[in-house]
């Protein structure tokens, strides 16, 4: 603690009131913000220090941000304004003269990136989030944050973008895989978990998106329509559950439109609630190319516009906006501030020592990690006849597209290299040791397989040479010569230093076919782009105008056949440069440069019935595995899914049909991020959600099916029958790039219990190897006041011959209230492993939060509010299997804000 008798500048939200009226637990909630969570709290407001303080003043407490703060103050205007833009794609800029390191930015939920999209450090690849989540273990997501901790620190970063704690609005949503669930509780408990771990290694974490960011199309410029309570209690619960339980040293702003303002200048979200009524201080980053302005975006209080150089924020940009009353040098000097806070919890300001370059951290306790959240995972959906586990098996078909294909992660920035890579064959193959039939069954794949497995650069290893020039035109010698292994060439952050702003690029390489046929080549590219094969122009793509899905900014693919011979390589030159295209843009976005980059494709003429191969396989076996759904092409940050369809063109669904007839012992395994129709679900004796589950996704899928460790996830999100169920359909993507949310407060759960639609699979669904028994429920208190909680206790017995654990639910249903509420909310969750026969009390809390909701008639904008009345505690293994109910009431009326 500092002098006592010294104010603080900026007084805390407990400064200057009388600890007698002060709840102690609002009291405790407050010092938890302003202590820095690396430090030791000087103050600890339990019981004996509040009565020795009843009835004075507080003005004390030395606030954690003080050296920022201070430093901030002394710069100059002009270095103030330099901090609140990146320095390059992913750091700070640095002010060495006044001790102000640069720090490291990485993506992201699943694994720490490094600086390069592709091909760049190995690193660990944990399941996505949407796996992470669907193992309800709190514990498990702390380890993961810590894990995490030490992979940045290995890429030499100090901020970890994320987690991404969006909700799943709709099963269509590009990056579902990427976030928790449908449920705001659910997510809000996850990502505290996961940001507590992340934190206690000294490194930010960054969640994400603030706000309204559910869907991929048109993510720059839709407007999310969100009414008030429907902002609160769905969209604003998960972070604001973080803030509570974990408070994040940053957080990141959306690209969209939230109620006609771009979410990073949206003062009533980032300057209101965020900080205001939740006192919130960390740093608010942009999303990448997600600042739209300079003077609003500053003023509402995103600090650090993403990437740099700046676009928006140079000096002359804000002094001009000073000039004209648009910003104040006092908003300027917060944000600087608030910049500096973020580095001095990581980095530390003087810290002025180089930065580590990046290394690989592959270990065995990350592996492990990696495979028990993988195994915890996996959501066994449909076990009829006990398929699962299998035993006794002598002769196993493998079968689908998806067999030997390591379908890990899906697409964008939560991407990376991993250390390795696991396939279902991989993990099958190594833990059994019968025969192993394999058949393709279909082709699923989005885009053409990349070319790089039949490509060689001019020393004989596999993959490109890239030659890069200095200027849009190929002139002179290449600047700098790379070699790349991979025929995904997105130059978005990898590019050069030495040859931006303007370049223009060649690849060369040379292909062998392994088959003689009139095979095909794709084609797309950032800029202007051709092809040429052996000297001759193959594909044109210089002046393309319909923009694709791949690479945030591509071209549509381009397709083009050619007969080649088996063994007789032919000479490949593309040519391409980072010149804006379409060339329409340039308008739109006010510059002739960005990013560049292109993908090659290339996939052999087929000459063989994939499924009737995959029949006679399945006939042939004891069971088969046929192991199915979507991948990181389809799965993706920067658009959407069209269809809920397992792709492509219904090729899969055949397969499975056909499958299922050949053998009646058929397992269906889904790897997705997000639900799938299942027109088949009624004849498949079992159906294991597989999600995307890192490196060890193989491994952990065997030790399932073959029964080393009995599933135990849980759905957190719901799988309706048919798209049109779902609670977004009639307002997805939107139109005229708007997109109400004219559902309000009931998605997911809360919208086909209130429509009295049966989904495929309930909210929080998943099936074991063993059975489980609910006893009585206890509960400790009959009455919930403001400032309590109470504790709800439940005896669980595994009732079958497997150890297994098991995911008890608490769901609470307010009886009676002024306004409509959902049939139920969950608001407490536990996990509990159990041996065969045994009996163990799983204990679940409740409180003010658990049972209020947001009226928006109440005070100024609106207050959380606990009406008086009776309230049930619902406890079931699923939102749709209720197995016992307790209750309790709130005799008075109470609200608050935060």
């Amino acid at each position: 603690m500092g002098d006592i008798d010294r104010p603080i500048a900026n007084p805390s939200p407990i400064e200057g009131k009388d600890f007698k009226h002060i709840d102690i637990k609002q009291v405790a909630v407050q010092v938890q913000l302003l202590v820095s969570p690396t430090l030791t709290p000087a103050l600890t407001p339990d019981q004996d220090n509040v009565e020795a303080m009843a009835g004075k003043k507080v003005f004390t407490l030395e606030r954690p941000d003080d050296r920022a703060r201070e430093l901030a103050a002394k710069l100059t205007l002009e270095e103030q304004i330099s901090l609140l833009a990146g320095a390059d794609f992913w750091r700070t800029v640095a002010i060495p003269d006044e001790g102000i390191p640069s720090i490291k930015t990485t993506d992201g939920p699943n694994g720490a990136r490094g600086e390069f999209f592709t091909n760049g450090t190995p690193a660990a690849l944990f399941p996505c989030g949407i796996s992470m989540a669907s193992t309800w273990n709190l514990d498990l997501l702390e380890k993961i944050g810590q894990h995490l901790g030490e992979e940045t620190k290995a890429r030499g970063a100090h901020v970890l973008l994320a987690p991404t704690v969006c909700m799943h609005r709709s099963p269509l949503g590009g990056r579902n895989f990427e976030s928790y669930s449908e449920d705001p509780f659910l997510t809000g408990k996850l990502a505290a978990s996961y940001i507590n771990g992340l934190q206690s290694k000294g490194i930010s974490a960054t969640i994400k998106h603030f706000l309204g960011n559910e869907q991929e199309t048109e993510r720059q410029a839709y407007n999310a329509v969100i009414a008030e309570r429907a902002l609160r209690e769905i969209y604003l619960k998960p972070f604001e559950i973080a803030v509570r339980d974990s408070s994040p040293w940053a957080l990141m702003s959306s690209y969209n439109l939230v109620n006609g303002i771009h979410a990073d200048e949206y003062e009533h979200t980032l300057k209101n609630i965020l900080r205001g009524e939740w006192g919130w201080e960390g740093t608010v980053i942009s999303d990448w190319t997600g600042t739209y302005t300079t003077a609003p975006s500053i003023r509402a209080g995103t600090d650090i516009e993403m990437p740099g150089p700046t676009k928006w924020r140079k000096s002359d940009q804000a002094l001009a906006a000073i000039e004209k009353g648009e910003l104040t040098k006092e908003d300027v000097e917060q944000a600087a501030a608030r910049v500096l806070f973020l580095v001095d919890r990581t980095k530390g300001l003087g810290n002025m020592s180089a930065e580590e370059p990046e290394q690989s951290n592959n270990n065995p306790q990350i592996r492990s990690l990696i495979l028990q959240t993988a195994i915890e995972g996996l959501t066994l959906l449909k076990n009829e006849k006990s398929v699962l586990p299998i035993r006794g098996a002598k002769k196993l078909a493998m079968i689908g597209p998806n067999v030997k294909r390591a379908i890990v992660g899906g697409g964008g920035s939560a991407g990376l290299k991993p250390y390795y890579v696991t396939t279902p064959w991989d993990g099958v193959r190594s833990r059994f040791d019968g025969e192993l039939i394999f058949a393709q069954g279909c082709d699923s794949s989005k885009w053409m397989p990349l070319a790089s497995p039949y490509c060689t650069t001019p020393d004989g290893q596999q993959g490109v040479r890239l030659e890069y020039y200095r200027g849009d035109r190929f002139k002179g010698e290449p600047l700098v010569v790379q070699d790349k292994a991979g025929t995904d060439l997105w130059l978005w952050d990898s590019a050069p230093k030495e040859v931006l702003p303007e370049f223009s690029f060649k690849v060369k390489t040379t292909l062998t076919p392994t088959s003689t046929g009139t095979h095909t080549f794709s084609f797309a590219s950032v800029g202007p782009g051709r092809v040429f094969i052996n000297g001759e122009l193959f594909v044109d793509n210089w002046d393309w105008t319909d923009e694709g899905e791949a690479m945030f900014s591509a071209s549509e693919d381009v397709l083009k056949s050619i007969y080649l011979e088996e063994g007789k390589p032919v000479e490949i030159l593309v040519e391409s440069t980072n010149e804006v295209r379409p060339a329409s843009k340039v308008s739109v976005i006010g510059r002739r440069h960005d990013y560049g980059g292109c993908r090659i494709g290339y996939q052999e003429e087929d000459k063989v019935d994939r499924q009737q191969e995959a029949v006679d396989a399945a006939k042939a076996a004891d069971a088969a595995i046929l192991v199915v759904g979507l991948d990181a092409e389809w799965e993706s940050e920067g658009y959407d899914r069209q269809t809920m369809d397992l792709p492509r063109n219904g090729s899969q669904d055949r397969l499975i049909e056909a499958v299922l007839a050949a053998n009646p012992n058929t397992i269906v395994v889904n790897q997705s991020g997000t639900p799938v129709t299942m027109p088949w679900a009624n004849r498949a004796p079992a159906i294991l959600q597989a999600w995307y589950q890192g490196m060890e996704a193989g491994n952990a899928l065997a030790d399932v099916l073959f029964g080393n460790q009995s599933p135990s996830g849980k759905l957190p999100t719901t799988f309706p029958q048919r798209l049109e169920d779902n609670p977004a359909y009639h307002n997805w993507p939107g139109e005229n790039l708007t997109t109400i949310y004219g559902e309000g407060i009931y998605i997911g759960y809360r919208h086909y219990e209130r429509s009295k639609i049966a989904p495929l699979f309930p909210f929080g669904h998943g099936l074991t190897y063993t059975t489980f028994e609910y006893g009585s429920p206890s509960i400790d208190k009959q009455v919930l006041a403001e400032a309590d909680s109470i504790t709800v206790t439940v005896p669980v017995t595994n009732t079958g011959s497997y150890p297994a654990h098991e995911i008890v639910q608490a769901y609470v249903k307010d009886i009676k209230s002024t306004l409509p509420r959902p049939e139920k909310e969950l608001q407490a969750f536990g996990k509990v492993l159990l041996q065969p026969g045994e009996t163990k009390d799983v204990s679940l809390s409740l409180n003010k939060y658990s049972v209020g909701y947001f009226n928006t008639s109440l005070g100024q904008s609106g207050a959380w509010v606990a009406e008086e009345g009776a309230f049930d505690v619902l406890i079931g293994s699923s939102s749709a299997d209720i197995r016992c109910k307790v209750s309790f009431e709130v005799k008075e009326s109470f609200q608050w804000i935060f």
